[in-house]
């Protein structure tokens, strides 16, 4: 099957399955929203349990996704993996710190014997649902706007100066997709509490979120589509050459009509799930969910198979990072094929235990009579 297959091949496949991948986790960040509005939408301990123990039966779907994320990139593209994590390290050390805060606030926050108090562990769980979410936006963002790395003969990766990928944030291009990412958590996570908290009170708070972040989302993602659609791409010759190229990234989509659709469909379903947020449904969360993959698997997938670098160097343009410069080799490629046709039991058991545990809403009562809270 895989085999059959040639080496170009197999590289958009695995692009293609990074970027699904992209797309989901972007979706599990609604535990990120959630416990970034946490003091907003809890005025006492009581509410605050109904939140944190919503998220907290949900985290880990994210953090395997991530990990998966992490790994298919380290599988199909090792020289992109070894460049980014490797080389900008500061900003994925930080990125780390957030989610391993979050491991241990579930896992703490209600012990007996917890000496830093349940506030500790709330503050740390707003540190990964803004911080960590706004930095891997701005990790993100540099697909588009480079990273100062170059690449040797052995393709050992050199950073070009001590920040090792903090100094993204010195462009404020950079902001509008961490911003973006942070507003549509929160977006997402007023869709899932309509969903999976059964509380009057903290739907009509979910419901007057919605409407607001909704609206600073939009401004926000609109602001980097129009910036990508017209700033200078890195353009990959048919030699493989890298030069500067206005609209790039805009007429990657215009060359490949089907991202066009996929990104409309997906931005359609965003809208339409804000709406059914703002007027409480329970179903908003699904419609929020399959707009968010759509939208970001079209962006993610138009760089890697359009004319351009997906990970380009600001140092030499030549050390600009393709699917097809920084992948691995076409029998790795075949064998992780058939591995990655493990993916849809993933979605599968992500879809099973999200039913599974949303069989019964969470109410204060269950709260009270439950002797395992997060």
């Amino acid at each position: 099957m895989f085999f059959g297959l040639d080496l170009i091949g197999l590289q958009i496949y695995w692009w293609g399955i990074l970027s699904l991948l992209g797309g989901l986790l972007v979706f599990m960040f609604f535990v990120q929203g959630g416990q970034g509005m946490l003091f907003e939408l809890a005025k006492n301990e009581e509410e605050k349990a109904l939140i944190v123990n919503s998220l907290g039966r949900k985290w880990e779907l994210g953090f395997t996704t991530l990990v998966l994320f992490g790994g298919a990139s380290f599988a199909a593209f090792p020289l992109f993996y070894s460049t980014s994590f490797g080389g900008a390290y500061w900003v994925w050390l930080i990125i780390l710190f957030c989610f391993i805060v979050q491991a241990v606030s579930y896992e703490y926050r209600k012990k007996e014997g917890n000496f830093l108090g349940s506030r500790t562990y709330e503050v740390f769980l707003l540190i990964n649902g803004i911080l960590g979410v706004f930095l891997i936006g701005v990790a993100l963002s540099t697909f588009f706007s480079g990273a100062n790395f170059r690449l040797d003969s052995s393709n050992f990766v050199e950073w070009e100066n001590a920040s090792k990928g903090l100094e993204a944030l010195l462009n404020p291009w950079n902001f509008l997709l961490g911003f973006a990412l942070v507003f549509l958590s929160r977006v997402l996570a007023c869709g899932y509490f309509l969903n999976n908290i059964d509380d009057e009170i903290i739907k009509e708070r979910v419901k007057r979120k919605i409407a607001l972040n909704s609206v600073v989302f939009l401004v926000f993602f609109l602001g980097f589509l129009f910036w990508i659609f017209t700033k200078e791409g890195f353009f990959v010759s048919q030699d493989g050459l890298v030069s500067m190229q206005k609209f790039l990234y805009f007429q990657n989509f215009l060359e490949m009509p089907f991202l066009i659709v996929i990104l409309l469909v997906g931005v359609v379903c965003v809208l339409l799930g804000m709406y059914m947020g703002f007027k409480g449904c329970k179903k908003a969360i699904f419609a929020l969910g399959i707009g968010s993959v759509l939208a970001v698997f079209a962006i993610l997938l138009s760089i890697g198979i359009g004319n351009s670098a997906f990970y380009p160097s600001l140092v030499d343009l030549q050390d600009s990072l393709t699917i097809y410069n920084a992948s691995s080799s076409y029998y790795t490629l075949s064998v992780m094929g058939y591995v990655s046709l493990l993916v849809p039991f993933v979605l599968a058991y992500i879809v099973y235990v999200w039913n599974l545990m949303d069989r019964v809403k969470i109410t204060r009562d269950e709260l009270r009579e439950d002797s395992h809270q997060y």
